[in-house]
């Protein structure tokens, strides 16, 4: 998917406040916070949504979470701690079709969650 607006912030095309990259993911601030530390985790390759991840992407899946470590780890939220949220389709909340993981501390987190 060409146009998707993650895949254009993965490619440069798009600018974003990134605060973590390598070869296969790419970790960028949300434009609409929801703590005083939100990261959005993504893939560079598409993937719509949690639905579609195969068992070939078992390891991709989990350096998002390694990923989500580092980020937490930077932004001196670690041993506080942090929150990961990953939703999948409309009723889950996922707005954007491409899988993403939501890094969100700073802040005393509620639960249960919306």
């Amino acid at each position: 998917m060409t146009d998707c607006i993650f895949c254009r912030i993965a490619r440069g095309e798009i600018p974003a406040e990134v605060v973590y990259e390598d070869d296969e993911l790419i970790a960028f601030r949300d434009l609409n916070p929801q703590a005083p530390v939100h990261v959005l985790v993504i893939p560079r390759r598409h993937i719509a949504t949690i639905n579609d991840i195969e068992p070939g992407d078992a390891e991709l899946a989990g350096r998002l979470y390694l990923a989500a470590r580092k980020v937490a780890e930077a932004e001196g939220v670690a041993e506080r701690g942090y929150r990961t949220v990953m939703n999948c389709n409309s009723e889950a909340g996922q707005s954007v079709y491409h899988i993403h993981m939501h890094i969100l501390a700073g802040r005393a987190m509620q639960w249960p969650p919306g």
